[in-house]
């Protein structure tokens, strides 16, 4: 028997009602929806000039061109418009040689197919050089006609369409993809320090070597995180050029004190790099702990005390830059410095306790520029 929706646990529709809510107003979905939207829009409105404007008899190349214009930023529908206008081009000249030499029947279409996908390959268009082929079949399937004055019109279609697909991509809220990249590297450190304080709350009673391959998979998984969001980041960098919303944000920058302009160097690049980096070295600190649960022997309380304290103070500072901790480093050297001198410790316990604290001298550092770095995209 299955479970009727009125009957589902309250707990469940309200995971999935906050699932809802999280994608919708994540940055990457409204800015996938409003692209949508301006595809449409531009293949529409492509349509009616063909109609309306160049009286066209089949006016179905401008909307198809136009929709394929609009990309997930203005650089690209520049670029990717041009290689769309150049093989949509040569698809019409193709279907035209084809179609006034040898007819229309199952063999030209092959033919036409054929050299199409090869044209496709030509360095410079192959990104959009499937458009050779599916343009010719277009023109050849929709009542073509030996008429030469056709193809002209053809040719102004293709322009009318990637001219509207890059208008109304220019136009109309410029994509300009720096929140899903702010949004991912910010998912990567949050993920980080959770990590950290949830192996505090462990490391302050007990644990064992399954605990610590856990938190080993979990940096490893977050890693393969660091590599997804570097496309984001490579992807926010290249939403800027040539649009008008990263420009007016610059010279808005530039009015800004000369201090705080600085900071502003400061990007999701730097941010991400030193988290990859950050994670290394937790992940040799959860293989230095897994270590140490074959040793023999308790630890130190003191250290240990001391020690997780540091730990779920650093993880709480990258999961949040403003989370009011003491300051990581102090706390580290005043630590050493304590075990140093104290001649009851056994000599068996240093390296592990060396390594530890060496592995939080690293990713102290780390919690600052990340949070400082973040501070400063903030202001921005």
């Amino acid at each position: 028997m299955t479970q009727t929706a009125a009957a589902r646990p309250p707990g469940a529709l309200r995971r999935v009602t906050e699932w809802t809510v999280r994608r919708v107003t994540e940055p990457g979905f409204l800015t996938a929806t409003l692209q949508t939207l301006k595809s449409v829009v531009a293949a529409a409105l492509a349509w009616w000039f063909s109609v309306a404007v160049l009286a066209s008899e089949f006016p179905f190349l401008a909307p198809w061109v136009a929709m394929l214009a609009v990309h997930a930023t203005v650089y690209r529908s520049l670029w990717h418009g041009v290689q769309t206008f150049v093989a949509s081009t040569l698809g019409v000249g193709l279907s035209f040689v084809i179609g006034n030499t040898w007819g229309v029947s199952v063999w030209s279409f092959a033919l036409a197919l054929l050299i199409g996908l090869i044209l496709a390959r030509i360095p410079g268009i192959r990104s959009e050089g499937v458009a050779v082929a599916t343009t010719a079949l277009f023109v050849l399937s929709s009542g073509f006609t030996d008429q030469e004055p056709l193809l002209l019109e053809r040719i102004v279609e293709v322009g009318v369409g990637v001219a509207f697909g890059l208008a109304i991509n220019l136009l109309v809220i410029p994509p300009l993809q720096d929140r899903q990249a702010a949004r991912y590297v910010d998912s990567i450190n949050l993920r980080m320090g959770e990590l950290m304080v949830e192996m505090t709350d462990q490391l302050a009673d007990s644990w064992d070597t399954e605990q610590a391959d856990s938190w080993i998979q979990e940096t490893e998984s977050m890693s393969r995180q660091v590599n997804q969001a570097w496309t984001y980041v490579w992807f926010a960098r290249e939403s800027e050029r040539a649009n008008p919303r990263a420009y007016l944000s610059r010279r808005e920058s530039d009015r800004r004190p000369a201090r705080q302009h600085e900071n502003q160097k400061a990007g999701y690049g730097e941010i991400l790099s030193r988290a990859d980096e950050g994670i290394s070295h937790l992940r040799h600190l959860a293989r230095t702990l897994r270590e140490s649960t074959y040793a023999e022997g308790a630890w130190n309380e003191r250290f240990r005390t001391e020690w997780v304290a540091i730990v779920r103070d650093a993880g709480r500072a990258i999961a949040d830059p403003d989370a009011d901790v003491e300051p990581v480093h102090e706390r580290l050297d005043s630590l050493a410095r304590e075990l140093s001198e104290d001649h009851d410790l056994p000599e068996s316990s240093w390296p592990t306790y060396g390594s530890l604290i060496t592995s939080m001298r690293h990713i102290a550092v780390i919690v600052d520029d990340v949070a400082s770095s973040r501070r400063a995209r903030e202001a921005n």
